[in-house]
């Protein structure tokens, strides 16, 4: 097996919204979108794409699991400069949810929730 390519799918009630935040706050760029169904988006400088989905889509199988994502759920990105992040993400007005923080294992991070719920992480390893 050669896997080419990874990518998370999240369903949410607003993609676009969504989409925005990491547009926005962090940089993606959208490689795909149609209508208010979906935006697939990438970032230039490489990573796992993200695709946001309209909640309740019938082409979403099963439909048993088609639910609304973000309980329980982070999307995780590991950045150089976790500070420099922060101040920017922060002063663009970015909800934010947990400031920089250490973990006695070394994970520095901190969160922000965007407009549909979803906690966006940032992790550098100190």
């Amino acid at each position: 097996m050669n896997i080419t390519q990874t990518a998370i799918s999240l369903n949410v009630p607003e993609p676009r919204l969504s989409a925005e935040f990491l547009r926005h706050h962090l940089g993606f760029v959208t490689e795909m979108e149609h209508g208010d169904d979906f935006v697939s988006l990438a970032h230039p400088t490489g990573g796992s794409n993200v695709i946001f989905l309209k909640t309740g889509l019938g082409t979403f199988k099963p439909a048993s699991k088609a639910g609304s994502a973000g309980e329980g759920l982070l999307l995780v990105f590991v950045v150089d400069d976790l500070d420099a992040a922060h101040e920017q993400i922060a002063r663009e007005g970015a909800t934010v949810v947990t400031p920089p923080e250490t973990e006695p294992w070394g994970e520095r991070f901190c969160q922000y929730e965007d407009p549909n719920g979803i906690i966006v992480q940032l992790v550098q390893w100190v």
